[in-house]
């Protein structure tokens, strides 16, 4: 829902350090590998119950996400670092509520296989929007810089980290957060099939 406010903040901040990070050679699929496996720490980490080591593979996750992008942008953008760069944000979000169920099955399994089953649906109904956008040429003015057509809802990426810093902060409360969010999942996987209905129409 946010995402498009935030953004110029966002690559502004990093810009800096995608310059030194290219001026040193690194690659924007190093950064979003690198970044990967940051964030299956943060998962094993929320396995074993350490929350507070989880919160910081997230924060160091998230920042690779978002300094893939800025150097991709400063040296040449390829479609495999679009592809890399989506598939595996997707598989953390996905993930990470997984973390929580394996420490503590009795309490959070259910709430967590459903927070993941919402995921699909807004996942899913994102990616086949995307492609069919591409298909017919539509670009989104929100996001004119990523590599894909980036279609918002209620909930967004940040809305997405922001859940799963306060699962981190208050791992008891896990069960009504995944609920309440997977709720909102559900509303923003509805209202982008219906943007689809009506868009793609013709």
């Amino acid at each position: 829902m946010i995402d498009a406010t935030i953004l110029p903040f966002v690559k502004r901040a990093l810009d800096r350090p995608a310059r030194l990070l290219v001026a040193r050679g690194v690659s924007a699929d190093q950064i979003t590998l690198l970044g990967f496996a940051i964030g299956l720490a943060g998962v094993c980490a929320a396995a074993f119950g350490a929350f507070g080591l989880a919160l910081l593979c997230l924060a160091l996750n998230r920042l690779a996400d978002g300094l893939d992008g800025s150097v991709a942008r400063l040296t040449q953008p390829t479609d495999r670092g679009a592809f890399l760069d989506i598939a595996l944000d997707f598989m953390i979000y996905g993930l990470f509520p997984l973390g929580f169920a394996m420490h503590d099955p009795a309490a959070n399994a259910l709430p967590a296989a459903i927070l993941i089953s919402s995921f699909i649906g807004t996942g899913s109904s994102f990616l086949a929007f995307s492609i069919i956008a591409e298909k017919r040429g539509i670009t989104s003015d929100q996001y004119p810089t990523k590599g894909i057509y980036y279609l918002g809802g209620l909930t967004e990426g940040t809305e997405t980290i922001a859940v799963f810093v306060a699962m981190c902060l208050f791992p008891s409360a896990f069960w009504w957060l995944a609920y309440a969010f997977a709720t909102l999942c559900a509303i923003t996987t509805v209202t982008r099939w219906l943007s689809g209905w009506r868009l793609f129409q013709a």
